[in-house]
């Protein structure tokens, strides 16, 4: 049996082969990697196997929420474990998600679920996934000076007041529509108040106020810290599709093109190919050069999603046909490099054509034929 779970993006059903189950799951962009995992996981798998959301204490304190939140009395997949691992399937920061979940199953952190390990992850599949950061985040606003708060004018800060007042007016048809996912912080008008609001808007209370939310773990310098703690495992299967929509023209990096980029995203592929870095601070690592960043696809730069590589490089394959990395061998990053923007192939199938369906077919072609780990297994007519 395999278990396919989709992180970020509509679960294509109709692509489900035989003996395959696929799950969708919604996460909301503005968290911390780890509250990333309160909220689907509620750093613990109860949205799996099933128990109450349990944010952890230490954390929950340092951040200033409500420890635990919703409570699913049957889980999704409750035979999860190393004999039933599930493939993963994670677009932008959702890869990182997965790789952060992987790890904290190696590390037995989940309170209530001591014998997780990382074997319970077969294989990870990351789409235009957020491995080693992107310089957008400076153009959005974060500090390049230290990757980790924001300018005091900004788009971001303009983002981080809306979200506050959506969250304070606490509106219940808006927010069965789309949920922040900061619940846990009782930021609406029944629990925090007027002054609750109050201290949210001057930066006193809140995700911003202890930085946990996603922004600063997809700078450079926040994801070469959340991968120093972050292993490619052995016993594991990686894959990864990187997106690009620009090219070189006479030396210089442009957008590829008008009418293949989403209209949402051709100005901020230009911005992001003509970005450089600040001269007057110190550059985010060791041999950091301004042209191996300029290739991206409107969101993340495509060098940073091709496979983990700050601040060690692990292991990885380029392939231009998924056909030349058979047979597949675990513990290595196999990426190819496709053109298409950010969004390409998680909005619609009509915009993406047949290259849709071709990818999803063979994501799950792999998962279901060529991935499989070695066992011992006793043939019916042998003893023990």
């Amino acid at each position: 049996m395999i278990c396919l779970l989709l992180f970020w993006f509509m679960a294509f059903l109709d692509l489900a082969k035989e003996n395959s189950e696929a799950f969708h799951i919604l996460e909301g962009l503005k968290r911390k990697m780890r509250g990333f995992l309160c909220l689907i996981w509620g750093l613990s798998p109860a949205y799996m196997i099933g128990g109450r959301v349990d944010y952890g204490e230490r954390h929950s304190k340092t951040c200033g929420h409500s420890r635990f939140g919703r409570i699913y009395e049957q889980g999704h997949y409750p035979q999860w474990d190393e004999d039933h691992p599930i493939h993963f399937v994670g677009h932008s920061a959702g890869a990182q998600v997965v790789r952060v979940l992987q790890q904290m199953l190696a590390d037995k952190a989940f309170e209530g679920y001591e014998n997780t390990s990382e074997n319970w992850v077969l294989s990870i599949t990351a789409l235009s996934g957020a491995f080693n950061g992107t310089t957008r985040t400076y153009l959005d606003g974060m500090l390049p000076e230290d990757g980790q708060n924001m300018k005091p004018l900004c788009l971001l800060q303009l983002c981080r007041l809306g979200v506050i007042i959506y969250d304070w007016l606490d509106i219940p048809l808006l927010k069965a529509y789309y949920n922040f996912g900061f619940d846990h912080f009782n930021l609406s008008w029944r629990k925090a108040g007027l002054w609750g609001l109050v201290d949210c808007l001057l930066g006193n209370a809140g995700p911003w106020a202890t930085g946990d939310w996603i922004l600063p773990d997809l700078t450079i310098q926040g994801s070469i810290k959340l991968n120093s703690n972050l292993q490619t495992f052995p016993n594991s299967f990686y894959f990864s599709y990187a997106t690009k929509r620009t090219r070189k023209i006479l030396g210089v990096t442009v957008p590829s093109g008008i009418l293949g980029i989403h209209p949402m995203l051709f100005m901020r592929v230009l911005q992001m190919s003509l970005y450089r870095y600040p001269t007057d601070v110190p550059p985010p690592y060791k041999g950091y050069r301004d042209e191996d960043w300029q290739d991206n696809d409107g969101a993340l730069n495509t060098i940073s999603m091709t496979h983990p590589r700050l601040p060690i490089e692990h292991p990885s394959c380029s392939i231009v046909n998924d056909s030349d990395c058979q047979p597949l061998q675990p513990g290595i990053w196999y990426y190819k490099i496709v053109e298409a923007d950010h969004i390409f192939f998680i909005l619609n199938r009509e915009r993406a054509g047949v290259q849709f369906d071709l990818m999803y077919d063979n994501i799950f072609e792999r998962c279901r034929k060529h991935i499989f780990r070695k066992t011992s297994q006793t043939l019916p007519n042998e003893a023990p």
